[in-house]
């Protein structure tokens, strides 16, 4: 019996099994919970920075942040403006503090049918995170995967070396296109593709591997593997363990704490779904993607557009909400 217990302690977690072939990445802002799980990398976004924001824990942070916009001269919707990028860019660096690779921070979604503004606004939060001394290669910035967002990371990229992470990514075309402009990383949104289909159609229910989020980016890695390209993917917005399971594997997965949770506290033996090898071997055409092709495909798949638009506009929504937050401070 004592043997039995012991064997089961050493026993390693399907969320262990998962980082010897996956980069874990913590889908989260509140970086204790970061800590817990000792991921490689972090991703944030407007909505996981307003819910952190909202914690007591976090409120020297917002003060900082309050007192840096105070310090610049401007009316009060230029100060928030500075408050924001700084409150996101101090968030990135407490998160660098407990993980050892890089930290995804978004550009406002407000911004992401504009390639310009953009870019600046990438540049500014890249001098910011230099200002707290962090170096931009543990920086991704974080683009909507709109045709505009995509010129704006092939920029970036291409001129700047800025690694980008585009994300609500839903459609085999905006894949083709970031891979094209050759951005570092994409976060296809296994979990939003999935609730497109529970919405839209007569399935309720689908098994991991026929879930269309999975098949979705097990599609796409499998395309990038075959022909080359240097674009990472991570799979991203799961639902539940078995997408997560279902995609092993992939270059990375980012996963949020209670799912976290639930796969550290899970002991199975984990199956590799995704490989070079494997993908390699796949029967695939290459295409190629320009601005008229890119937004004929995107208009043709229902679910990317609406997927796309949605996504656009909550994380607005949020965005607004952190800053009538901030607004308070700045009284």
């Amino acid at each position: 019996m004592g043997s039995d217990r012991t064997l089961k302690k050493q026993k390693m977690s399907v969320l262990q099994e998962l980082k010897k072939i996956t980069t874990i990445v913590a889908d989260t802002g509140d970086f204790e919970a970061i800590n817990i799980y000792k991921p490689t990398d972090a991703t944030t976004n407007p909505s996981l920075i307003l819910s952190a924001s909202s914690m007591e824990r976090y409120q020297p942070l917002v003060q900082k942040a309050v007192e840096y916009a105070k310090g610049k001269k401007g009316s009060v919707s230029e100060q928030v403006a500075e408050a924001m990028d700084y409150l996101c860019v101090l968030f990135g660096t407490e998160i660098l503090k407990v993980v050892p690779g890089r930290v995804s921070t978004e550009i406002d979604a407000r911004l992401s049918f504009d390639t310009k503004k953009s870019v600046e606004k990438a540049l500014k939060l890249i001098g910011l995170y230099k200002s707290l001394g962090v170096d931009k290669e543990r920086i991704l910035i974080k683009l909507a995967s709109t045709w505009e967002g995509i010129k704006a990371a092939e920029i970036l990229e291409n001129e700047h070396g800025v690694h980008c992470n585009l994300t609500l990514l839903f459609s085999f075309a905006q894949a083709v296109a970031c891979a094209e402009a050759g951005v570092t990383l994409i976060s296809p949104f296994v979990g939003r593709i999935l609730d497109w289909y529970v919405a839209n159609t007569e399935t309720k229910k689908f098994e991991a591997l026929k879930d269309p989020g999975v098949i979705s980016v097990t599609n796409i890695y499998n395309y990038y593997k075959k022909f080359g390209y240097k674009t990472l993917v991570m799979g991203a917005s799961f639902r539940n363990v078995g997408e997560i399971k279902a995609l092993a594997g992939c270059d990375l997965l980012t996963i949020s704490p209670s799912l976290l949770k639930e796969l550290e506290n899970e002991t199975e033996s984990v199956v590799t779904y995704l490989s070079v090898s494997n993908a390699k071997l796949q029967d695939i055409e290459k295409i190629t993607v320009d601005e008229s092709r890119f937004r004929w495909l995107l208009n043709e798949d229902a679910m990317a557009t609406d997927k796309l638009s949605e996504g656009i506009r909550k994380f607005a929504v949020d965005t607004v909400k952190l800053e009538n937050l901030i607004k308070t401070y700045l009284k």
